[in-house]
């Protein structure tokens, strides 16, 4: 069996190596269909798209995605040529709901905004979404949430309209998958015609998909005031993202809210794991070893915003996208350790537990 890896991800080097024959770890950039023709399978991130382009004269039987998202596949097209893909469910979820926790402490310490009785609205209520919410509830905040999907399967009670949000909310979060057209379309969701409808000056938050705010939308939302401030971990046309909106989010990263290393060894494992299922190479039930340390952990237990933002600074990762917008890839592939708080249950701040129990959910 021959496999091609996306080199940057991690924890996985050295493992397939006793069950195939040839093991290739290559940059996501030399991953074509020269390269994958004589591939049986293929590891991937988001940046290798696998359509008829990439596939067609390959003997490509499985892709696995080390990744929630998984519009970089032509899902049709694999379906047709009996091309097994997965994706990685969840990998990340906690990570992301720790980049959010750091948004909302920072927007509470920074821009002085007190968050107890805010309504957010969340977009797209999947396993993140669904933390977030629960995150949201620990911070003291009403919660809507939206997820047509959900809706239509279990009944429109716990969902609302995205007019309803827009109308209502002062935190408008985004967390859908990404689908380019059909019934659930998200591509654009947040378009002109969205952003009129906003009644309260929200906080716009996109932690999913760049597609899914129209760029030149949001800029002249802020232009229009009708938005106060913006948080960005995902942009448009990634890696070559606009400097103009750059300059005027209060938050900005280079698409790392989920970059978490646990949420990055529960996808490698999820990837290994489903490989090994379909090709019977028997390491089902592969993990990575101990993970790395994340910062020293003599610091000082003060509240729990201290505590989140001692354990992930966002303002590090927005300094260095700020200072070289140019470099978004490298930032993403060199990214360096950053633990969840569970990682850290010896300084965990007085009642943190009880009071963000969304940390710790198995």
């Amino acid at each position: 069996m021959n496999v091609i890896i996306d080199k940057d991800i991690p924890f996985i080097k050295g493992v397939l190596e006793k069950v195939a024959v040839d093991v290739k770890y290559l940059s996501y950039n030399e991953i074509n269909a020269e390269i994958v023709s004589d591939a049986d399978a293929l590891i991937i991130r988001t940046r290798t798209k696998c359509n008829k382009n990439l596939l067609e004269k390959s003997k490509v039987k499985f892709i696995a995605t080390a990744t929630i998202g998984y519009d970089h596949i032509d899902t049709e097209y694999c379906n047709r040529n009996n091309i097994k893909w997965t994706n990685a469910p969840g990998c990340n979820a906690l990570s992301v709901t720790q980049y959010m926790s750091s948004v909302f402490c920072y927007l509470s310490k920074k821009k002085n905004i007190d968050l107890r009785n805010k309504t957010i609205g969340i977009v797209g209520v999947g396993n993140v979404g669904t933390r977030i919410a629960k995150l949201a509830q620990s911070f003291g905040m009403k919660v809507l949430l939206n997820d047509p999907p959900r809706a239509r399967n279990e009944g429109k009670t716990d969902f609302v309209s995205l007019t309803e949000i827009a109308v209502k909310a002062d935190i408008i979060s985004f967390h859908p998958l990404l689908h380019l057209d059909g019934e659930d379309k998200s591509y654009h969701l947040a378009d002109e015609a969205f952003f009129q409808l906003l009644k309260k000056r929200p906080i716009i938050i996109n932690a999913s998909r760049g597609e899914v705010i129209k760029t030149e939308a949001l800029k002249e939302a802020m232009e229009k005031n009708l938005v106060s401030d913006v948080v960005l971990d995902c942009w448009e046309n990634e890696p070559v993202i606009d400097t103009e909106l750059l300059k005027k989010v209060t938050i900005a990263t280079p698409h790392i809210a989920g970059y978490s290393t646990d949420g990055k060894a529960n996808a490698t494992m999820q990837s290994v794991r489903a490989l090994s299922r379909f090709f019977n190479l028997g390491i089902d039930n592969w993990q990575p070893a101990e993970l790395p340390q994340g910062i020293n952990n003599n610091f000082e237990r003060k509240n729990d915003c201290d505590f989140l933002l001692k354990t992930y600074s966002i303002e590090e990762d927005m300094r260095k996208l700020i200072e070289s917008p140019v470099d978004f890839e490298k930032l993403r592939s060199t990214y360096p350790v950053r633990r969840e708080p569970k990682a850290y249950k010896n300084k965990l701040p007085e009642g943190f537990e009880e009071k963000f129990p969304i940390f710790f959910e198995e």
